[in-house]
């Protein structure tokens, strides 16, 4: 039996995987990217974006990350409360609120980039080359079916 030009058993097989990916990489390696300050994805998505868009609003930020305003809420707050982001009246808008990443969040976000930069270098390392070949072959191609089925 084929579905849209592979087997059932492929497409089964595919979602096994990536699910063990997210798994592996919410549990088994955020919670270590910075000792001791356990991560979520999330929060470190937004810290990452914040890092490179500061001054965004929360509706941006959860446009951003694809969550909903309310996740990204309570997000912050934690965030927030953390030290890693302030929120700030908009000048031109009093009731937005811009998010400021605080030095405490940059130093975090260039500490868990490095940590992180340095377990794909590994695990690079210990794939042969064709396996990395085939995975920058297929990430992509994964991603931009994805993304085409967003609409």
């Amino acid at each position: 039996m084929t579905e849209r030009g592979g087997t059932a058993h492929d497409a089964h097989h595919l979602h096994h995987l990536l699910m063990e990916v997210v798994r592996t990489a919410e549990f088994a390696l955020m919670a270590h990217v910075v000792p001791g300050r356990p991560l979520s994805m999330s929060q470190l998505f937004a810290i990452h974006e914040l890092d490179h868009h500061d001054g965004m609003s929360q509706r941006e930020l959860a446009e951003r990350l694809g969550l909903e305003k309310s996740s990204v809420s309570r997000l912050v707050a934690d965030l927030e409360s953390e030290g890693l982001v302030a929120r700030e009246r908009d000048p031109g808008n009093r009731r937005l609120y811009r998010l400021q990443i605080t030095a405490a969040g940059r130093r975090l976000h260039r500490k868990a980039a490095e940590v992180l930069h340095e377990r794909y270098e590994g695990w690079a390392a210990a794939m042969t080359p064709q396996e990395r070949d085939g995975l920058a072959a297929g990430l992509p191609a994964l991603l931009r079916v994805m993304r085409a089925g967003r609409g």
